[in-house]
């Protein structure tokens, strides 16, 4: 598979989109700026492997990262769904290097990365970065908690529409660049079964569906359709480190190319 893409262009710090970033101490984000090399995202992209060594700390400031559990059979089954508001590989920094799980890139993006080695000395050296990294680990194993619960309890349909919202809050736009078999890849279904909801979805004018794109027409009608985990997932991560989706009113200019 193909690896993140390194670019040889600096962006300052004071301007990322990322949450993470964007929260900490003026102290904090000098130290980490210093270590942070700009990288790409592209829809596919493996950032790492479970039980290997994560290479990057990654900080998306646009773009989706579904962590993946992959069984012997080699389907894949997504357990969190994390961008903007989150660091990917960030458990490497409070206690060790190996991943529990696969991360890949779901929508393209951009963001930044560091070494590591360089966050677990920046951790080991600044409480309140400790602190920032615990909770947002916290969050995001909270996520993941919600969505196992998710994807054994709810229907189908209810699942479907959590999904399209959270992809809608982190991408920022009403566009989503999604096909029907890699939303029954991260759904863990047959691709009939999401394409049957799908169909039913654009029938009552929630959604439209064409050439591997979705468009969200009906915002409020597939929160109304939703299961309780979107908003558990969203409460539990105002409570954990103060992110909300920020969406409306949205933009209907898609953040990739």
């Amino acid at each position: 598979m193909r690896s993140p893409c390194e670019r040889n262009r600096a962006i300052p710090l004071s301007n990322s989109h990322n949450y993470f970033v964007a929260s900490l101490s003026p102290q904090d984000a000098a130290k980490l700026g210093h270590h942070l090399k700009p990288m790409t995202l592209e829809a596919g992209v493996v950032l790492h492997r479970a039980e290997e060594p994560i290479k990057h700390v990654y900080f998306p400031e646009s773009g989706v990262v579904s962590l993946v559990v992959r069984l012997s059979s080699g389907q894949g089954v997504e357990a969190g769904l994390f961008g903007r508001n989150s660091v990917i590989g960030g458990g490497s920094a409070l206690d060790g290097a190996i991943a529990l799980n696969e991360a890949i890139g779901q929508v393209s993006g951009s963001g930044m990365g560091a070494d590591p080695r360089v966050v677990q000395k920046l951790v080991s050296e600044s409480n309140t970065f400790r602190i920032a990294f615990a909770r947002h680990d916290e969050a995001a194993q909270g996520h993941i908690q919600q969505v196992a619960a998710c994807n054994t309890t709810h229907h189908l349909e209810e699942r479907l529409c959590r999904w399209l919202l959270q992809v809608r809050d982190l991408v920022q736009s009403d566009l989503l660049p999604l096909t029907q078999e890699f939303l029954s890849q991260m759904l863990g279904v047959q691709r009939t079964s999401v394409s049957l909801v799908a169909h039913k979805l654009q029938k009552v004018g929630f959604i439209k569906y064409s050439r591997g794109r979705i468009t969200v027409r009906n915002v409020d009608g597939l929160r109304q359709s939703t299961c309780e985990c979107y908003h558990a997932i969203n409460d539990h991560l105002e409570r954990r480190i103060g992110w909300v989706p920020d969406v409306d009113p949205v933009t209907h200019t898609p953040p990739w190319p």
